[in-house]
């Protein structure tokens, strides 16, 4: 059987990214969507949440964008002296060669944004990482651990498999730069954690078996997701994906991701896209189910 979870990523970011999810799902073929709990449109996604239940719903565990939820004084070691999140992940990655980065302090802020989005009635469906942080030295042992106390049955491995790769970033119309240059960052985030499916499996925590999305963020294609459909292997694959509509909101906060956002609302909602899925025999699922089956 192919199973597919379209998982997109910060819900709560901004109301347009909110928006765009939910027409995403509604209209479309995303079937799961990760939280932020600092995100700045946080209450409209647990509004969202609440209102579509079809929706799984993850934590998008964070330690690069904004603030933390934890008080600044109790997680020095991840903040700036502004009181923001220190960085992305090169930055994360020297801090941790460096034995700067303190992981009680990472485990104490993860939990407090799981616990944000529970205490917010969303039992999570699985935990993920915003920009896969979660896939850093140490800080996977840190997200199984959490998924455990916490009673949540899956979690992401960002090991994005190269044939879906290849598949995903079909056609002519994306950055083909961007691409590249995404691409070796996911090789290396798949050598950082090599043994990730093998320390949840152990736990007895469910992952997809396959993963692609991060050489094709922000350059995603109607080729790409009709040459991925029909060429899905057997099993469990997760596309991540980053619909959204553009606001004030989104176009003054720091991200890149911005035309794209609205460019994969309408890619995720074709009629062609979901006609494929239905004639290829696709069953659209999310985390939940997967760790139902686990």
């Amino acid at each position: 059987m192919k199973n597919l979870i379209v998982n997109a990523d910060d819900l709560g970011w901004a109301e347009g990214v909110n928006r765009g999810i939910a027409e995403a799902h509604r209209n479309g073929i995303v079937t799961s969507a990760s939280l932020l709990a600092n995100g700045a449109a946080f209450a409209s996604a647990v509004e969202l949440a609440r209102a579509t239940p079809a929706l799984g719903v993850g934590v998008h565990l964070n330690l690069s964008d904004g603030k933390p939820v934890s008080p600044i004084e109790k997680v020095p070691s991840i903040v700036t002296d502004q009181g923001v999140f220190a960085g992305g992940a090169e930055a994360l990655l020297l801090r941790i060669a460096r034995r700067n980065l303190r992981l009680q302090e990472v485990e104490r802020e993860w939990e407090n944004q799981i616990q944000k989005i529970s205490d917010a009635g969303i039992h999570p469906t699985h935990l993920d990482g915003h920009k896969h942080m979660h896939m850093l030295p140490g800080l996977f042992e840190i997200t199984v651990r959490l998924a455990k106390r916490h009673g949540i049955g899956a979690v992401r491995v960002s090991h994005e498999a190269s044939t879906l790769r290849s598949a995903l970033s079909s056609g002519e119309s994306h950055n083909a730069a961007t691409v590249m240059k995404q691409g070796v960052q996911a090789r290396v985030l798949k050598l950082l954690a090599r043994d990730a499916r093998a320390l949840a499996e152990r736990a007895g925590i469910a992952t997809a078996d396959y993963f692609c999305g991060i050489a094709q963020t922000g350059e995603l294609t109607i080729e790409g997701m009709k040459h991925l459909l029909l060429n899905l292997p057997e099993g469990t694959t997760e596309v991540m994906c980053h619909p959204g509509y553009m606001d004030e909101e989104l176009e003054k906060s720091a991200t890149r991701l911005q035309d794209s956002r609205p460019a994969e609302v309408e890619i995720l909602t074709h009629a062609e896209v979901r006609n494929l899925v239905a004639s290829q025999g696709i069953r659209l699922i999310d985390y939940a189910f997967l760790a139902q089956k686990a």
